[in-house]
């Protein structure tokens, strides 16, 4: 069990040290879980934790420098080269009353603690001295059949811990393998229960799997393993049959949090854009769903607002286009109105903006304003609401190239603060 998330990962020099002074003095010391399963993957893993039946104590006398982290549950923290060694008493865990975590542990022998864990690929050891894989689990025949299956019975792995209904797709995306049936059918009917983790817990699954180019797969898995509608539930979910606009987004490269969040929201609303208050109930929805930062929430929404305007009845003006590629959320809107046009949304309007925005992209469209506030009040005018107007105005005109000093800017300003004024 992993206690630390901001762990520096740890280099396999330096876990095998640990395991190797372990051995040394008498005790069972392997690598455990995700290391093995990336190992014999033919990845390299990022991490690497060492499993022993040494229990805390023993750990700490062993080694000079450690934190008791999670002692209770047997985990003690080794700092050993360069660095932070999670080594973890081998154990069985009793009930999980919260659907998170064990209320109590029992320190055991290896094979028990593969029992307990979640999936047979993350149920696997290695003996890094002898380099010989232990395998309580099956977890090595299913890596050869791309095949993701729960340890033992899997409604009870998944009453255990609910987070594992989220872990089980990002698992099946992330190194392309097929969910075995029984392990898919416990998900289905365990879906309910992810209401019971917390909202932060779940986002941090979803980034890990809706960012990476392996998010194609992991989307119509949430789909159909009935997981969307519990994630989503405070958005109101379309009826009928899904457009796949998430599985359109930019292929082969990885994606901003905010972009999938945004695409999320038109899918699961089934629509192609939202008006502003629409926008902003979503975004609030979402945050309230996920406790997702001020960042991303801000990114979601700048997508999302940004696109209606290019794509009203009207031809959107070149100072609109202009304004439009000045945005921070301006390429991750692109991405997302190109996803729209591969399910049939706004094909034309689209293919012409893309062309635009092309040729635009090579020209300065961005250009400093000519007038600023400071220029108007210099010019004798009074500040005030209609400031931002003229001065947005001015702008519009100057990017539209019929604005090109500033001497044409004030008198442009002074027109249009007499026609603004009372």
């Amino acid at each position: 069990m992993a206690t630390d998330r901001n762990k520096p990962p740890c280099q396999r020099a330096d876990a095998l040290a640990v395991a190797s002074r372990l051995t040394a003095s008498g005790h069972v010391a392997y690598f455990a879980g995700g290391c093995v399963r990336d190992t014999l993957l033919g990845l390299q893993p990022a991490d690497y934790d060492v499993a022993t039946d040494a229990p805390p104590d023993r750990v700490r006398k062993l080694f000079p420098n450690t934190q008791a982290v999670g002692a209770a549950f047997g985990v003690i923290l080794v700092r050993q080269g360069r660095s932070v060694v999670e080594v973890a008493t081998f154990r069985t865990d009793g009930v999980y009353s919260d659907g998170r975590h064990p209320d109590k542990v029992r320190f055991a022998s290896a094979e028990e603690d593969a029992q307990r864990r979640d999936f047979t690929i993350n149920g696997l050891f290695l003996d890094p001295v002898k380099d010989q894989v232990i395998d309580y689990v099956g977890g090595q025949a299913d890596l050869t059949a791309r095949r993701l299956r729960a340890i033992g019975e899997p409604a009870k792995r998944f009453e255990e811990d609910h987070l594992r209904l989220l872990r089980g797709v990002r698992f099946a995306a992330r190194f392309d393998l097929q969910i075995e049936p029984a392990t898919a059918a416990a998900i289905r009917h365990a879906a309910p229960r992810l209401k019971g983790i917390s909202p932060e817990r779940i986002a941090e699954e979803l980034r890990l799997m809706l960012t990476p180019v392996t998010r194609q797969r992991a989307w119509p898995l949430l789909w159909d393993l009935e997981l969307m509608p519990v994630i989503f539930r405070m958005l109101t979910i379309a009826a009928g049959p899904r457009r796949p606009l998430f599985e359109q987004l930019v292929v082969g490269e990885p994606i901003s949090f905010g972009l999938a969040l945004a695409a999320a929201a038109l899918e699961v609303t089934g629509k192609t854009q939202l008006e502003r208050s629409e926008t902003r109930g979503a975004v609030a929805a979402i945050r309230k769903s996920l406790r997702i930062s001020n960042e991303e929430s801000e990114a979601m929404q700048g997508i999302l607002e940004s696109l209606p305007p290019l794509l009203a009845t009207g031809e959107p003006t070149l100072a609109m286009k202009k304004r439009f590629l000045a945005l921070p959320a301006s390429s991750d809107a692109r991405m997302l109105l190109a996803a729209l046009a591969a399910i049939g949304a706004f094909v034309e309007r689209a293919k012409s903006l893309a062309d635009e925005f092309a040729l635009l992209e090579k020209t300065d469209f961005a250009p400093s304003p000519l007038l600023t506030g400071d220029d108007l009040t210099a010019a004798g005018m009074t500040p005030g609401p209609a400031f931002k107007r003229i001065l947005d105005a001015v702008y519009d005109e100057q990017l539209e190239g019929r604005i090109l000093t500033k001497e044409t800017g004030l008198n442009a300003a002074a027109r249009l603060a007499k026609e603004n004024s009372p």
